[in-house]
């Protein structure tokens, strides 16, 4: 049952990592920047009203944007992709 679990678990990871752009991408992160109308322009007009007109430097949407424009880092990659091996570790215990 051990190798199941790390199928799983690989599977997840795979699928996260691959996920995560197109998941950017259809929130409104793009490579040009925040897509008009979308929830990322939401996120960031009440990003930017909270801070008094402009979005901070490091915020949520700040970091959002970033890797939708740039793509994730290596370490991003491996938080989602962790995040991915974990759901995959518990779907395979729920499934028992």
């Amino acid at each position: 049952m051990v190798l199941k679990e790390v199928l799983l678990m690989g599977a997840g990871a795979a699928t996260f990592i691959a996920a995560a752009p197109v998941v950017l991408g259809a929130a409104g992160f793009t490579g040009s920047g925040v897509a008009v109308g979308s929830v990322a322009a939401k996120m960031m007009g009440a990003a930017a009203v909270a801070n008094g007109g402009g979005v901070a430097a490091g915020s949520m949407v700040a970091i959002l944007q970033s890797a939708g424009a740039a793509g994730l880092s290596f370490i991003a990659n491996a938080a989602v992709g962790a995040g991915g091996a974990v759901t995959g570790a518990l779907l395979g215990l729920w499934r028992k």
